[in-house]
């Protein structure tokens, strides 16, 4: 069940719109869990594309680790850099929520962490996880495709009640070879929406964005642009914020 969800998953990010939603949760101590959820209703349309075994409805949590643990055999005969980067995400968890009769569909991944620094290091093990997404529906085969996934990376901190995200190209040679392979694809990437959501443990008071949006307590933010401007420029989703003492 598992791996034909994930080979839905991996159709739906080539064939239809979906939203992309990176939610933070951060308490005042800088633990917290960071999330990249996908809204793919709209591949709930796409029947035909899903067998019988993905028609019913689905509400379950994944470890990654229990996974890893269970495909261990596979991933032992992987290069040892190609094992290391899957070490990098055990600490994963995906849910899936699925349901035909309301069209709905649904799917986190999350982590828990215990320090800003932490979440950063996860954060960054997930932007280079791509190849493996769509490994795990194929007989965990990963691609080691240098221009694929992994161009961008995410930097947090949270001291004295500032946080910053800054999102950054690492290589930019490849990151144009990513950009240049996508060019057949905008149309249908062009709906699609990235969208930050952070919930901090006291009231925003500063905000480098213009046109953020907040909750009534002050102390959630989003801010959305299209993917396809997050592909292209890291930094139009760069956020500082500043809580009240």
């Amino acid at each position: 069940m598992f791996k034909r969800l994930m080979f839905v998953f991996v159709i739906a990010l080539t064939t239809v719109s979906c939203q992309f939603t990176e939610t933070m949760v951060l308490n005042e101590d800088g633990s917290g869990r960071i999330s990249i959820s996908m809204d793919m209703k709209e591949m709930m349309a796409f029947g035909d594309m899903m067998d019988d075994s993905t028609k019913v409805k689905v509400d379950t949590i994944i470890s990654m680790k229990d996974f890893l643990a269970e495909k261990r055999d596979s991933i032992s005969a992987l290069s040892k850099a190609e094992q290391e980067r899957l070490k990098k995400i055990e600490k994963f968890s995906f849910h899936t929520f699925m349901d035909p009769e309301t069209n709905e569909m649904y799917f986190d991944v999350f982590i828990d962490f215990k320090n800003i620094e932490e979440a950063d290091e996860l954060m960054n093990a997930f932007e280079g996880s791509g190849d493996f997404m769509q490994g795990m529906g194929s007989d965990t085969t990963v691609e080691n495709d240098p221009s694929s996934g992994g161009m961008v990376a995410v930097k947090f901190k949270f001291k004295n009640g500032k946080f910053t995200r800054d999102a950054y190209i690492k290589d930019k040679a490849k990151h144009q070879v990513q950009m240049d392979s996508l060019k057949n694809g905008e149309s249908f990437m062009g709906g699609m929406i990235y969208k930050l959501k952070y919930t901090f443990p006291r009231k925003i008071v500063k905000s480098s964005v213009d046109d953020a949006r907040y909750s009534m307590d002050g102390r959630t933010i989003e801010i959305q642009r299209t993917f396809l401007e997050y592909l292209r420029d890291p930094d139009v989703l760069d956020l500082e914020i500043e809580l009240e003492n």
